[in-house]
């Protein structure tokens, strides 16, 4: 039996190592994106912050202030966009927002308040008055 639970209890704290590593590497990644997206901006590179921001999402970790920074940066260029009269950039940066926590899923779905926020952004800057995609149609 003592054999028995020391295996048990090896196999346990090589586990807990293995997922501490695991989430460290995938922390240090996701900083090291959200500060090229905010040197992007910082420098009016708006298609590389957008990058960056989007990447940080996508290495979700539990936990991590970064994901809700990210979103939030990325919700606030949208707006910015929106509100500058470009709507197909405020499209594009809502679409990115919305498809980095899609694809940040796994048991779970993260940042569904931020789903459900872009897709109401997105249908109505995509719809003018009489129900036609505005953006589609000026191409």
């Amino acid at each position: 039996m003592g054999k028995v639970k020391t295996i048990i209890v090896n196999i346990t704290v090589i586990a807990i190592i293995c997922i501490a590593i695991i989430w460290g590497n995938t922390y240090f990644r996701q900083r090291a994106q959200y500060v090229k997206g905010e040197q992007a901006l910082a420098r009016g590179d708006f298609i590389a912050a957008i990058a960056g921001y989007e990447a940080a999402i996508h290495m979700y970790t539990p936990g991590s202030s970064l994901v809700e920074k990210s979103a939030e940066k990325l919700w606030k260029m949208a707006e910015n966009f929106e509100r500058g009269g470009d709507p197909e950039r405020a499209v594009i940066t809502f679409q990115a927002l919305r498809s980095s926590f899609y694809a940040a899923r796994g048991f779970s779905v993260p940042g569904t308040d931020w789903i459900s926020r872009c897709d109401g952004k997105i249908a109505a800057l995509t719809k003018d008055a009489a129900g036609e995609n505005a953006i589609e149609r000026e191409q």
